[in-house]
């Protein structure tokens, strides 16, 4: 996986869950969707795949 990528999609991961804290602090239903980890799990796991596919 390229490593840009990869710190990428661990910044979408790590921004889906201090917006998921947000939202459980507030009580906001919006900022606690897991969207963007969800996002971010989903690129690095097709990242990975293709790594697998180059070997």
């Amino acid at each position: 996986m390229a490593t840009p990528d990869k710190a990428k999609n661990s910044a979408q991961r790590a921004r889906g869950k201090v917006r998921e804290a947000a939202g459980k602090a507030t009580g906001n239903d919006k900022l606690q969707a897991k969207a963007g980890q969800m996002m971010g799990n989903l690129k690095q796991a097709g990242e990975k795949l293709k790594d697998a596919f180059k070997k």
